[in-house]
């Protein structure tokens, strides 16, 4: 394999959107996967995305949008999959066990597939009957909405055959977006998948006015738990300053593009979290994960407290003020 071949996207929402306009600053063609019809003949009208990033303009010739999952698999070699991880199973159950046969998947997911407590490639392999070899991950300190601006941003691509990841990384590279490689594919998923729920503990925070000071604080002792957290389940020789790690919880904690932080400020104000949730109208993949790895633990049993407050607040009501008072407690 010398190049990733025809392109695919699956997914319509903000990073889908963002990783579209990424793969055809270096690419001629793309083809797009999006669940809804009416939303591709809306993009049609406008030349944007209807629903997120619309000061994204896309021209259409280089695009061959469908609503159907097999046709665009069966017309793609490289997959780059952006949906939700809760909606991840809704969006390939039409796909047959063998519909990844013979082409590379990339996963664009941060976050875990609930229920199954499975990183995105695991669940892959084990559902699709793919080798490891054919799954690769993007991932990294980069927010949607400055892909849109143009600012400059940077991704990791993981793949365990660094070959394959390099391929995708030189495939996706350009004047706004720097690329690195790794083999760590479960690794760096992991460290997507917890630097939500730290998000979502960064927005309580500065919602109950613990200031600047704290978050540092904070922000080191999450980054002490995930590499705690990740080495407990894949032990493995790696640097968890490396911008998919670190890089990538700092961007989410404190960035105004975050979702997950923004989540956090809302429970932090006093919303439920359902009340937020439905007023934000967007998926917060931390909600998820906290569950998920609060589960994933009890095999593990390492020590996550911050994690375990993560989980107290959103599923067992504990109020925010008492949760981060036994936290900064737990830090001391």
């Amino acid at each position: 394999m010398d190049s990733p071949g025809k392109i695919a996207i699956i997914g319509s929402g903000t990073w889908a959107t963002a990783l579209a306009k990424i793969v055809l600053m270096k690419n001629k063609h793309l083809n797009w996967f999006i669940r809804k019809s009416e939303v591709i003949d809306e993009f049609y009208k406008l030349g944007h995305n209807p629903s997120y990033l619309s000061n994204v303009k896309f021209n259409l010739s280089q695009i061959s949008f469908s609503s159907n999952i097999e046709r665009t698999v069966k017309d793609s070699d490289t997959i780059i999959i952006a949906v939700p991880s809760p909606y991840l199973k809704q969006h390939l159950r039409k796909l047959k066990t063998s519909a990844f046969q013979d082409k590379l998947i990339f996963s664009a997911v941060k976050g875990i597939v609930p229920f199954d407590n499975m990183v995105v490639s695991e669940y892959l392999a084990f559902n699709y009957k793919m080798q490891m070899e054919d799954i690769g991950i993007i991932s990294g300190p980069c927010h949607a909405e400055e892909v849109a601006l143009e600012r400059l941003s940077f991704l990791t691509v993981a793949c365990k055959d660094i070959g394959k990841a390099t391929i995708i990384a030189d495939a996706i590279r350009s004047r706004i977006l720097s690329t690195s490689v790794s083999t760590d594919v479960i690794g760096i998923e992991l460290a997507a998948v917890l630097k939500n729920i730290y998000a979502i503990v960064s927005g309580i925070c500065s919602a109950l006015q613990y200031g600047d000071n704290f978050q540092a604080v904070l922000m080191s002792y999450s980054a002490q738990e995930m590499e705690r957290f990740i080495q407990g389940v894949l032990p493995l020789h790696r640097n968890i300053l490396e911008t998919h790690y670190l890089g990538d919880m700092l961007v989410t904690g404190y960035s105004q593009f975050s979702r997950n932080r923004t989540l956090g400020t809302m429970i932090g104000r006093g919303y439920s979290v359902k009340t937020a949730q439905l007023e934000m109208e967007m998926v917060t993949e931390g909600y998820y994960a906290t569950k998920c790895i609060k589960e994933m633990n009890n095999r593990f049993k390492i020590d996550i407290p911050i994690v375990e407050i993560a989980y107290d607040i959103l599923y067992n009501n504990v109020s925010p003020r008492i949760g981060i008072r036994k936290l900064v407690e737990s830090l001391r």
